[in-house]
């Protein structure tokens, strides 16, 4: 069933069809949140607060519109109100202890050091340069899903997305240097 009769049968009074419709982008949009708030509890809030707005909002979806790209545009509308009135704003994608701290061989303990390196390169990015880089390579969305998401341009994203891939490169090689 598509995104879009799941949504049908939703305003027809079937609660559950939205059950299903957000299970589908509930792993997508809990990463997207984390990253861009930096908390665990910060990204649960702003999801269930953001799933809560679209429930509401399922009148003003169009067909015509990915239905992620609409879910996403409210998740990271909500994690920058959450991240400014909580001062996060500045650090968008972050370090998960448990995903390093257990490494026993001399691969696991590089790779850390290599996720390490890349989430302090990425710490070191203007807000607007980690957001557009995280939406494009971190979810693998398309540029006009973006700009539906952001509300800027396609051109302005393009530069965003450049601008932080040239920005990442020396800070991920200094970075790496240095351990």
């Amino acid at each position: 069933m598509t995104d879009a009769e799941l949504v049908a049968k939703v305003l027809e009074g079937r609660a559950e069809a939205f059950a299903t419709l957000i299970g589908r982008y509930h792993d997508g949009c809990s990463r997207l949140a984390y990253r861009l708030l930096g908390n665990r509890q910060d990204a649960e809030d702003a999801l269930q607060e953001s799933l809560l707005r679209a429930y509401r909002s399922l009148g003003r979806y169009h067909d015509r519109e990915m239905f992620r790209a609409w879910l996403y545009r409210i998740l990271v509308n909500q994690c920058r109100t959450l991240g400014g009135r909580r001062g996060r704003l500045d650090r968008r994608f972050v370090h998960d202890p448990a995903a390093t701290e257990r490494p026993s061989r001399d691969s696991e303990r590089e790779r850390a050091e290599i996720r390490d390196a890349f989430q302090v390169a990425l710490d070191s990015l203007e807000p607007l340069l980690r957001e557009a880089f995280l939406l494009k390579h971190g979810e693998g969305l398309e540029y006009a899903q973006i700009a539906v998401i952001t509300g800027a341009g396609v051109s302005a994203l393009k530069m965003r997305v450049k601008r932080a891939c040239e920005a990442l490169r020396p800070r991920l090689e200094e970075t790496l240097r240095e351990r």
